[in-house]
C-alpha cells in the first residue's frame, strides 16, 4: 500500500505537469490574477497547490521524527520547494517534485530488484494439493490438509505439507530447503519437507503436520516478516542530517547575501534536496538482505545488518548448533568377561531399537544393522530406561541406578547408558558430540573477520562441554547454565565487547537470542521457538553460515556508507556550483535526478559478493 501510494505521488505529480505544458504553450492560458510581481496561470495554480500539499505532507512527518527525538533531511526538500513557489518558478517547481516523488519510485524499485530473490521463494509456495480418498485423486487447498491424510505427490511436484511416505521411492530436489546440491533419495517411512521437489517417480505421502507448521510455509513466514522491515530502516542520511543541512543553509544564504538576489538561494535548495540521501541506505541495506537470502540466511530487519557488520562478541549452543545433535558412539566399556564389546552394543542396541529418546536413538544409527536383533517382551520405564528379551538373554539399558542399583558409582563423565544382562551389570557405552565439520573453521574465520571474543553458552556437563570446546576452538566455555543463566552471561558482556551475536537452534535458545544484540537461529529443520525469537534465520543445516552473514553484512555497510558520503560530496560540490548562479533551478532538479540514479546504482553493488577478507578467508 505504502509503495503504491508513493506511485500515485509520483503519476499524479506527471498528470499535473503534463495539463501545465498543455495550458501554457498549446492553449497559452493568461494569468487569472497576480500577487505583485507573480503572476498565477492555470498551470502555475495547479502545479503550486500539488507543491503546497507535498511540503504539507512532508512537514507532517518531519515534525513527527523531531517528537521522537529524530531529525533528518527532509527539511531541505521542504525548503527547497516553497523557495521555488515564492521566487515563481513553476517549472524549477515542478522538476522538485517530479524528483521527490520519482526518487521515492526509484527506490521502490530498487528495493524491489534487490528484494526479488526474496519474492521468488513467495512466488513458489505450494498451494494446491492431490488428496487421495478411496483410491481417487481430489485437488484441494494445502491449507486445508489435515494430519493423517494421503497425499499423491506426482514427478516434478513441490511437496505441499511436511509428510512421510508410505508408498513409492524416489529422489527429491531439498537444495532451497538444505543447501544440497544432490538430489535425495527418499523410501517409505522416511520423512518429506514442505518446499522439495520430487523426481521422476510418483509418491504418496502421509501428512504429518499442517500446512501453518510445515517447513517451506514457515520460511515463507519468515520472508513476509522480513519484506515487512525494510520501511523501518533508520535513515543512516539522518547521521548526517544536522551538519548537512546546515551547511546547506550557509551555502544558499550567503549566495543570497552575496548576490542579493532570493533566486540564488532558491537554486542551491534545489540542488541541496536530499532525495539521493535518503534512497542510498535504504537500496544498499535491501539489497544486503536479498544477498542474505542468496546464500539461505533470512535477515528481518536491516539495523540486523547493521550490528553484524560491528559485532565484537559472538556465544553459540553446543547442542545441534556446535555439534549435529547426534550422538556417536566414544567408548564400549564391558565388566563381564563374557561379553565383547561387539557383543554388549548389540544387545543395548536391539533393545533401544524402538524407543525414540534421542540417546537410544544415536545407539541404534551408531550399530551396525546385522547387530540389531528382534525385542520381545519390551517395557520401557519413563526417566529410567527400557528393558526386554533379546536371543534368550534380559537387558536392561538405561540409568546405572535402573539396571544395578545395588552397583557402586562410577566415575564416567561423559554422556553414557549402563546395560545388564540376566540381572547381572555388563558394562557401559559412552556417547559424544558429533561436531560439525564446519564448527572449527567457522571459529577461525570469525576470529579473522575481528570477532575480540567467541564463547559457547551450555547447560551440559563441565566435561562435556570442554571436550567439544577444545574441538571447536573456543577457550570461553560456560557450562551447566539455565536459560535465564545463559541470559545473564550475555548481559554481562561488557560494552566494549558489544553488539554480541548469539547462535543456538532449540526452543531453550530463545530467550537467549532475545536477549543478545542480534540473535541467528539455526532453523533447517523448521521455524522453532528460537527462529521466532531470531533476528536472522539460517535455513540449511550449516554453521558456517554464521560467517556468511557477518561477510555480507560488512560489505553492505561498507556499500551504505560510500554510497551515503558518495551523495553528500557530489550534492556539495552542485551546491557550490549553483553558489555561482551557473545552474538555474530548473536544470538544478535535472542533475538531482542523475545523483538519484548514481546512488541507486552504487547501493545494488551491495548485491556484489564481498571480498575475501570480508569472509575472512585470507591467510593468517
Amino acid at each position: 500500500m505504502k509503495n503504491l501510494k508513493r506511485q500515485w505521488k509520483f503519476f499524479v505529480v506527471l498528470i499535473a505537469g503534463a495539463v501545465g505544458l498543455i495550458s501554457q504553450f498549446a492553449l497559452h492560458s493568461k494569468s487569472l490574477f497576480s500577487i505583485g510581481n507573480l503572476q498565477f496561470p492555470v498551470h502555475a495554480i495547479i502545479i503550486d497547490i500539488i507543491g503546497i500539499l507535498m511540503a504539507i505532507s512532508l512537514l507532517l512527518e518531519i515534525f513527527h521524527d523531531w517528537k521522537t527525538g529524530r531529525y533528518g533531511v527532509d527539511i531541505l526538500a521542504v525548503i527547497a520547494v516553497v523557495s521555488t513557489i515564492l521566487i515563481g518558478d513553476v517549472w524549477a517547481e515542478w522538476m522538485i517534485l517530479v524528483m521527490m516523488t520519482g526518487g521515492e519510485t526509484l527506490e521502490d524499485y530498487a528495493t524491489g530488484q534487490a528484494n526479488k530473490e526474496l519474492r521468488a521463494l513467495l512466488d513458489k509456495t505450494p498451494r494446491i494439493a492431490n488428496k487421495l480418498v478411496d483410491g481417487k485423486i481430489t485437488e484441494v487447498k494445502v491449507d486445508d490438509l489435515q494430519v493423517g491424510d494421503t497425499v499423491l505427490i506426482k514427478p516434478g511436484q513441490q511437496v505441499p505439507v511436511d509428510g512421510q511416505i508410505v508408498k513409492g521411492t524416489s529422489s527429491f530436489d531439498q537444495s532451497s530447503l538444505t543447501g544440497e546440491s544432490v538430489p535425495v533419495t527418499k523410501n517409505p517411512g522416511d520423512e518429506l519437507m514442505s518446499g522439495s521437489v520430487n523426481g521422476d517417480v510418483a509418491v504418496e505421502m502421509k501428512v504429518t503436520k499442517a500446512a501453518k507448521d510445515s517447513e517451506y510455509q514457515s520460511i515463507v513466514a519468515l520472508v513476509k516478516s522480513s519484506q515487512a522491515q525494510p520501511a523501518k530502516f533508520v535513515k543512516m542520511a539522518d547521521r548526517y542530517a544536522i551538519p548537512f543541512t546546515v551547511i546547506s543553509l550557509i551555502i544558499g544564504g550567503v549566495a543570497w547575501a552575496v548576490s542579493g538576489d532570493a533566486t540564488r538561494f532558491a537554486e542551491v535548495m534545489v540542488v541541496a534536496s536530499p532525495c539521493p540521501l535518503l534512497i542510498a541506505a535504504p537500496v544498499a541495506l535491501v539489497s544486503g538482505m536479498s544477498s542474505m537470502s542468496a546464500h539461505h540466511i533470512i535477515v528481518k530487519s536491516g539495523p540486523t545488518l547493521e550490528k553484524l557488520a560491528r559485532a565484537k562478541t559472538f556465544a553459540f549452543d553446543k547442542t545441534g548448533t556446535l555439534t549435529e545433535n547426534q550422538l556417536i558412539v566414544d567408548q564400549v566399556v564391558t565388566d563381564d568377561k563374557s561379553f565383547d564389546q561387539k557383543e554388549l552394543q548389540s544387545l543395548a542396541a536391539s533393545v533401544e531399537q524402538q524407543s525414540s529418546h534421542v540417546i537410544a536413538s544415536s545407539l541404534v544409527k551408531a550399530t551396525d544393522k546385522d547387530l540389531i536383533h528382534p525385542v520381545t517382551n519390551l517395557k520401557e520405564t519413563t526417566a529410567q530406561g527400557v528393558e526386554g528379551d533379546v536371543d534368550g538373554k534380559h537387558v536392561k539399558v538405561g540409568k546405572l541406578s535402573f539396571v544395578a542399583p545395588g552397583h557402586e558409582k562410577l566415575n564416567v563423565t561423559s554422556t553414557a547408558v549402563y546395560v545388564s544382562v540376566d540381572g547381572k551389570f555388563a558394562g557401559y557405552i559412552t556417547l559424544k558430540d558429533k561436531m560439525r565439520p564446519e564448527s572449527p573453521k567457522t571459529i577461525e574465520r570469525l576470529r579473522r573477520q575481528g570477532a575480540e571474543d567467541i564463547m559457547m553458552l551450555t547447560g551440559d556437563h563441565k566435561q562435556v562441554a570442554e571436550k567439544v570446546a577444545k574441538e571447536a576452538g573456543i577457550t570461553d566455555v560456560r557450562s551447566e547454565l539455565l536459560p535465564s543463566q545463559k541470559i545473564q552471561a550475555i548481559k554481562d558482556v561488557p560494552k566494549h565487547l558489544r553488539p554480541v551475536v548469539i547462535t543456538g537452534d532449540g526452543v531453550n535458545d530463545a530467550p537467549s537470542l532475545t536477549a543478545a544484540d542480534v540473535g541467528i537461529a539455526m532453523g533447517a529443520k523448521g521455524a522453532t521457538a528460537a527462529s521466532e525469537s531470531a533476528d536472522a534465520v539460517i535455513m540449511v543445516n550449516d554453521i558456517s553460515k554464521v560467517n556468511d552473514a557477518v561477510a555480507i553484512s560488512k560489505h553492505t555497510m561498507k556499500v551504505a556508507n560510500i554510497d551515503v558520503l558518495t551523495a553528500i560530496g557530489v550534492v556539495i560540490i552542485i551546491e557550490l556550483i549553483a553558489f555561482t548562479g551557473v545552474i538555474p533551478a530548473f536544470w538544478g532538479a535535472i542533475l538531482q535526478e542523475v545523483v538519484d540514479m548514481i546512488t541507486i546504482s552504487l547501493g545494488l553493488l551491495a548485491k556484489t559478493k564481498p571480498s575475501d577478507k570480508q569472509f575472512g578467508l585470507e591467510e593468517k
